[in-house]
């Protein structure tokens, strides 16, 4: 039994795409071929690897077994690259690093400004992630390093804290909560919620409200806090975002601590394996846990508006 890494990476993308006409598009293979080659790695393994229906395909269980093995060996081509391309000239090297909103608002990008710049031949492979679907791409190896909040699960990936951040609460002017020097989450529980798109943030706090017996009321969902805040402006509601991403916000808006204990949320960088990240990547986690705020302790939240 004999597979390239051309045929590993094939399937992967088949699955991935969830059919052969898609996955042949994406590796830019005619059908014909991707069909080809699919069929061969099964008479050689002697086993069906895919489950063909209208709606596509789908991995059997030797399929899911070689996904694994796959991902594993593909993962170890890479780290390879990476170190080998530490002893060739001209050549640049790539991290990829997914990041949910927090992070992104504040702590990431004066760190990666002075990474790139004491790293000219790096670049940064960078998308900004919910927390969950992060934890599900460094399981799967399709990122090198990922920061996330604490209030998602991080299954068997290893961590290392690195900043803290508080939930706040942000409204308009008028509303009747931004008289108050902060405000619970039986305050906000009473109000329209214009939400952020955040899974785990959504996940963490319908589980919070569910402990009272009640759950939020979402007006809408939107992907930018700049929509976000025009929203609160126009009295559509409230909403509940990172003290880091309520920064960001230029509109005059009140912006009240959440007072609960648990809006203390916590960033975690993560990885697989940091033993195992590429020489690129392993600079790039020195550059960051270097740079983490000391035991990562939330600073005090003074009463604001904006």
């Amino acid at each position: 039994m004999r597979f390239d890494l051309t045929d590993l990476r094939l399937f992967l993308t088949v699955v991935e795409c969830g059919s052969l006409t898609h996955g042949a598009r994406a590796m830019h293979l005619a059908l014909a071929s991707v069909s080809e080659r699919i069929a061969g790695m099964e008479d050689a393994l002697g086993a069906p690897l895919l489950e063909r229906n209208r709606r596509g395909v789908r991995a059997t269980p030797a399929g899911e077994a070689l996904i694994r093995h796959a991902r594993a060996i593909l993962g170890q081509v890479e780290q390879m690259r990476g170190e080998l391309r530490t002893y060739a000239t001209g050549l640049k090297g790539r991290v990829g690093l997914l990041s949910n909103t927090a992070a992104m608002a504040a702590f990431l990008p004066p760190q990666l400004c002075q990474f790139l710049a004491a790293h000219p031949d790096l670049s940064i492979d960078l998308e900004e992630k919910p927390s969950a679907e992060i934890v599900q791409a460094l399981a799967e190896q399709r990122a090198d390093l990922g920061i996330v909040a604490d209030i998602t699960d991080l299954g068997s990936l290893q961590s290392e804290l690195i900043a803290s951040d508080q939930l706040v609460v942000v409204a308009s002017q008028s509303h009747r909560l931004a008289r108050q020097p902060n405000a619970t989450f039986a305050d906000v529980l009473e109000e329209p919620i214009v939400g952020m798109a955040d899974t785990a943030l959504e996940a963490h706090l319908a589980e919070r409200a569910s402990r009272l017996g009640r759950q939020l009321d979402y007006r809408i969902r939107l992907r930018s806090i700049e929509h976000v805040a025009m929203c609160l402006q126009a009295g559509v509601g409230v909403s509940i975002v990172s003290h880091a991403l309520a920064k960001t916000i230029q509109l005059d808006l009140a912006v009240l601590p959440l007072s609960e204990a648990w809006a203390a949320r916590r960033l975690h960088l993560c990885a697989r394996d940091f033993a195992s990240l590429t020489p690129h990547a392993a600079l790039l986690a020195q550059q960051l846990l270097q740079h983490a705020l000391p035991e990562a302790a939330t600073p005090p939240l003074p009463q604001e508006t904006r």
